[in-house]
């Protein structure tokens, strides 16, 4: 067995576990309790094993006494805070234990009161009602079934519940306390996250904007030193000040969690242009680390034409009318909404026009839906309005146009999406996009000129405003409306081009590819004889934006060895390489240390799959809310269900803490809005 200490962090893993997690050894150095069984390959809290304090579920052991392979920091975080470990402390240490403060132990000394760093035992029947209160939100169940909730648990003889007085509150009344003391816990373990996080990336989301003025969800990115993993925290809700963001703002929320500027290194938000008026130019006279790089799906082009409204009212008639599950449906319609994943039931409106299945659909279907729409035409006022509207001229010609469109946008927003997003493809990607939208301004796309050239060919005489397409006539198709539609289009490409440019700078896009240049060992060549120029013009780029958190020279001199490294690691991604330099007491982050801190900063990138999972799922809540009529859920509960960790591993212990103290109250809510 290597001694303890030489042993490298990951070996020991509990394999057994779908997720598989390592035992980092550098934990025993932040917490000095901590032991680990190397056949057993569990680990264990010294101070519980040697007290064996009753905890919080009535037994004489708890998961750090018998041994667990939750290999997870704040799994430690969690126990260094709980009830348990703070009573063996008391009675290793010789303090009283509670039931000599009591008068249980010594019925001769005076009553003490409990000492706040003694956490006493909790009753079961609070943290059933806590547990309860946080599997509801959760899975978004409305606060006024905590009673049945409750009741049925009762009913199915819960033993924590039966003939127990909880006390005024743990009435079903004070769901919103309760709900404020569970995201009390959980933003005590963001703060930590986010102090000890050596860069962060700040992420706005529009949510309504009603009631006036808008309000904004807002996360942060983090990376532990620990470990070197990335997080996504959501940190509240804030009311936008005469309808837009301000630099001081969002400062004062930086410091109500514990963040100083400088550690700011990335902006994102979904907020049009004219929202931010020049909100990063202000954030960087405090934060000289900040880049913006704007990739939240749903972010509006600036100054969209008219007509995209209108267009996209017209598919959503449509879709609520034939392509959901009813009689009338229509299977392409259907197929179109799987694969895009829409649902018609959701509260937010749809953006119909940016989604390329949808269009395909509409466009495929076309000739047999007007007919479809005209049979029902006698029945349905809407299907009469829809069979006129589809049989538009500019309705056709605007969906060949999105056709032409969409594609090289999809494939921009494909390439974030991944948990570990392939950085090298971004700036091509974008590049390609905007060029492409550059030659559909000039001579317009393929999939519209043929659809204008079959026309002119089929219909040579545009003054008498009638012509077919595909056996159907349309409606409305001149020389004046073929003149609307080039400066439809105009106006269309220019905006979307305009919303490529705001979205993602050139500045920031060279950046990512320099990050992606230097951390991605698989475009390094292959060549020995070529790797010595690898990435030197890429490196240059990276200190000289980050001027502030890197030593020039010593990374210029180190980059050779850097790179020789790397290469004798294997094939790593490049998540799994930033990560093992972010880790402060990895052998990497210790020779490489400019490394280190440009590797911390590309994981403190605001994009991935777990971003856009918090994102939208906090978009669900506050559109959403309880009672499905848009009202949204408030920020603790949207909290619970963005960042709540598995119910095993929250500590209801703290939860009652927080709420029989009032700690908890308006935690949130009182910093962010």
């Amino acid at each position: 067995m290597v001694p303890p200490g030489k042993k490298p962090a990951g070996e020991a893993s509990n394999s057994n576990k779908k997720c598989k997690r390592y035992f980092n050894e550098h934990w025993k150095e932040e917490f000095p309790w901590l032991d680990f069984d190397y056949q057993r390959k569990l680990m264990f809290c010294l101070e519980c094993r040697q007290a064996l304090v009753r905890n919080k579920h009535g037994k004489a052991e708890n998961a750090f006494t018998v041994g667990t392979d939750n290999f997870q920091r704040h799994a430690l975080l969690r126990h260094v805070t709980s009830g348990a470990h703070c009573q063996a402390l008391a009675v290793n240490r010789g303090q009283p234990t509670l039931e000599a403060e009591r008068g249980g132990a010594s019925p001769g000394l005076a009553s003490t009161p409990p000492s706040r760093g003694i956490k006493a035992e909790v009753d079961p029947a609070k943290v059933a009602v806590l547990t309860t209160v946080y599997c509801m939100a959760k899975e978004d169940v409305p606060d006024d079934r905590c009673s049945a909730l409750l009741e049925l648990q009762r009913f199915n003889l819960c033993q924590a519940l039966l003939g127990t007085e909880r006390g005024d509150y743990y009435s079903p009344r004070r769901v919103r306390d309760m709900q404020v003391a569970i995201a009390g816990v959980l933003h005590a373990e963001a703060c930590q996250c986010l102090q000890a996080s050596p860069y962060v990336g700040l992420v706005l989301d529009k949510t309504t904007d009603w009631p006036a003025p808008p309000s904004l969800a807002l996360f942060a990115t983090s990376v532990s030193p620990c470990d070197g993993q990335p997080a996504t925290t959501f940190l509240g809700s804030v009311q936008l000040r005469e309808g837009e963001a301000t630099a001081g703002q969002l400062l004062d929320i930086l410091q109500a969690f514990g963040m100083s500027a400088p550690k700011l290194a990335w902006l994102s938000s979904s907020l049009p242009r004219d929202r931010l008026a020049g909100l990063g130019l202000q954030l960087r006279a405090a934060c000289p680390l900040l880049l913006e790089l704007h990739g939240l799906p749903g972010r509006p082009d600036p100054e969209p034409p008219a007509y995209l409204g209108e267009y996209e009212s017209v598919l959503d008639a449509l879709f609520r009318l034939h392509g959901g599950p009813s009689c009338h449906v229509v299977p392409a319609l259907q197929a179109a909404l799987d694969l895009a994943a829409i649902d018609l039931a959701g509260p937010r409106p749809v953006p119909w026009a940016s989604l390329l299945p949808v269009v395909e659909a509409v466009a495929e279907a076309w000739p047999c839906l007007v007919p479809t729409l005209e049979a029902s035409a006698p029945a349905s006022p809407t299907a009469r309005a829809l069979a006129l509207a589809l049989r538009q001229f500019t309705f056709v010609a605007f969906t060949y146009l999105l056709l032409d469109t969409l594609p090289c946008m999809q494939k921009l927003a494909l390439v974030l999406q991944p948990e570990d997003p392939d950085l090298a493809l971004l700036q091509p990607l974008v590049t390609a996009a905007a060029a492409s939208l550059q030659a559909q301004q000039s001579s317009g796309g393929a999939r519209l000129q043929g659809f204008l050239q079959e026309l002119a060919s089929s219909s040579p005489d545009l003054g008498g405003g009638r012509c077919t397409y595909r056996g159907l006539e349309l409606v409305g198709y001149s020389e004046a409306a073929v003149r609307g539609l080039e400066h439809l289009r105009g106006a269309f490409l220019d905006s979307m081009r305009s919303g490529l440019q705001d979205s993602y700078p050139a500045p920031s896009l060279d950046a990512v590819a320099a990050f992606a240049a230097i951390f991605d060992p698989r475009h390094y060549p292959q060549a020995p004889e070529e790797l010595g120029a690898h990435g030197e013009g890429a490196l240059r780029l990276l200190l000289r934006v980050y001027a502030p958190a890197v030593v020039r020279q010593r990374a210029l001199s180190d980059f050779m060895l850097f790179k020789r490294v790397v290469c004798s690691l294997g094939q790593l991604g490049p998540r799994a390489l930033c990560s093992k330099l972010a880790c402060a007491h990895s052998e990497l982050h210790e020779l490489f240390p400019d490394f280190a801190a440009l590797a911390t900063l590309a994981l403190a990138l605001p994009v991935g799959a777990g971003l856009l999972d918090k994102v939208g799922r906090s978009r669900e809540l506050r559109w959403w809310g309880q009672g499905g009529a848009g009202e949204g859920r408030g920020d603790p509960v949207v909290k619970i269900a963005v960042d709540g960790p598995p119910l095993h591993e929250f500590d209801f212990t703290m939860a009652v803490e927080f709420l029989e103290s009032g700690w908890g109250e308006g935690l949130l809510g009182s910093k962010l809005t």
